[in-house]
Formats: C-alpha cells, structure tokens, sequence
C-alpha cells in the first residue's frame, strides 16, 4: 500500500543532535510536519526540505491539549492517505512526552500502512550528561509532575526522582497555562512525606541552542513555590539516603552462586576421556 509514516526526533539541540537516519527520512518525505520546541528549528528544517508544515498552530489557549493530539494525528494521516511518504519531525525522542507520535503511528498500522519511529536525544539524556548523573548508581524514578499529584505512587527516596514538565503540576484542563503557586504548595506537602523540604533539587532546562548552556539551579525544595518555572522546566531530586542493604538476600544469592560453582567442577571430574583414534571410550 502506497502511503509511509515515519515519526523522528531532531533532538534537543538544534542541528547537532539528529541522527542521519532521521534526517535521510526528512531529505526524502514528501512532506513533513514539525512539533518542535522554537521558530528557529523550524527554519532549519526548512533548510533540508521544501514543503515543512508546523503543526504548532494547532495549539490554543483554553483548548485540551487531548484535540491538539487528535488533529496532529488527522492531519498527518491525511497525507499518508493520498499515498505520500510522510514523516512527523519532532524535538527529543518522538516517543517521550509525544502522544500524537504514537497514536498516528498506531492508527497507520491499523490502516495497513507502513510507519515506524526513530528515536532521538531527549532531554533526560541531556540532564544525565549535564547534571553529571548517573541512574544507574543508586536507581532513577521518573513520573510527569501531574501524575505524580493525581495517583498514589511509592516513592523510594534512596533513588533519584525526576518530575517532568513541572510547570504544568496538577493541572486538569489539559491547556498550555503553566500552574502557580497553589498547585506547587500541594505538589510540595505531598513531596514532604518523604523529603525534607531543606533537601536540594534542580531545576533543570536542556539547551536547545549550541549558543545556549543548559538550566541547572539548585535550591531547596521549599523555593519551589516561587521559582521561576516554564513549561519546559524538569524537577530532578536527588538521593536522600544510601541504598539500605539486603543481606538476607546477597546470602541466599552466594548460597545459589556456590551451587552451581560445585555443579560446574563435578561435572568437569566426570568427563570421560575419548580417544577419536579407536573411536570408543577407554
């Protein structure tokens, strides 16, 4: 069936962080629609192919971000309906933070089309290299911020815990407002069931610019209520305690481990030796 999706991410970074898979698919589409994070990626999309469609336009004040979604989904589809290769340029990971992405790439399928996605450098690969941190050293959590409030999650406070778009905390309209104050003052009372509110974080902020240098202030959870917070802005709280041992655990794993050390040299003292000249045993 004639028709493609192909949903890429160009990174943080302008310019610098797209892969040349993502960037081949965007050379050769027929057309492509940018989600992107500012004007400026967009003029340099439209540096590697004549026809780019924003579909940022598709936002409004007081509109649910959930018709956003479903018309970036139309709109895109509509194109691989009439058989065009199409590709959705998105900033970071096309898969991280992106609902329009998956649903159009799911709905293509459905219809029998060919769409796959490529991933890209987000913005959580971008605070690891920055911030200096690794998550695999003592565990990493990550939740969206208005999730965090709105569900009941189990926080362990010997690993990292990163909130996502923080300027939107407990939001239910599904606008493009940033909260304030009010909800930072909830999101803080349900932080302090396992935080001390002199515990550090960081607001973090990836560049997207390589003129820019990334956001990284650290302050004490309590100055959150009036920091200065954007839609973009990540909340990264580091470990409060060391990871807490599980002895009986390790024991049962060296007991296991010391097992199959036995097994191992019983099995070696019982091969049989086999001379390939007579072809039988001795």
């Amino acid at each position: 069936m004639a028709g493609s999706l192909y949903c890429v991410g160009v990174g943080m970074t302008l310019g610098a962080h797209i892969c040349p898979l993502s960037r081949s698919y965007i050379e050769n589409a027929d057309v492509v629609f940018s989600g992107v994070s500012d004007g400026f990626v967009e003029l340099w999309l439209h540096q590697i192919h004549h026809d780019v469609r924003s579909l940022q336009s598709l936002y409004g004040k007081n509109k649910s971000r959930h018709i956003t979604y479903r018309e970036m989904v139309d709109t895109m589809l509509a194109e691989v309906k009439q058989g065009k290769n199409v590709v959705g340029a998105f900033y970071g990971h096309p898969g991280v933070f992106a609902k329009a992405p998956h649903d159009a790439i799911a709905r293509a399928r459905a219809m029998g089309y060919e769409a796959k996605m490529i991933p890209g450098i987000s913005a959580e690969d971008c605070l690891y290299a920055d911030l200096g941190m690794d998550p695999g050293k003592q565990g990493c959590q990550h939740y969206e911020a208005s999730q965090f409030m709105l569900y009941k999650r189990r926080i362990d406070p010997t690993a990292m815990l990163i909130l996502w778009q923080i300027g939107l905390a407990g939001d239910l309209t599904m606008g493009i407002d940033a909260t304030g104050a009010a909800e930072r003052r909830l999101l803080l009372e349900l932080l302090a069931q396992d935080y001390p509110l002199d515990h550090p974080c960081w607001l973090y902020e990836a560049a997207t610019s390589p003129l820019q240098t990334p956001r990284m202030e650290q302050m004490p959870l309590k100055s959150l209520v009036f920091a200065d917070i954007y839609l973009h802005t990540t909340l990264v709280i580091p470990p409060l305690a060391p990871m807490i041992p599980n002895p009986l655990l390790r024991a049962r794993l060296q007991q296991l481990q010391l097992k199959d050390k036995h097994k191992m040299t019983t099995h070696k003292n019982n091969v049989i030796p086999f001379d390939t000249n007579r072809k039988k045993h001795l």
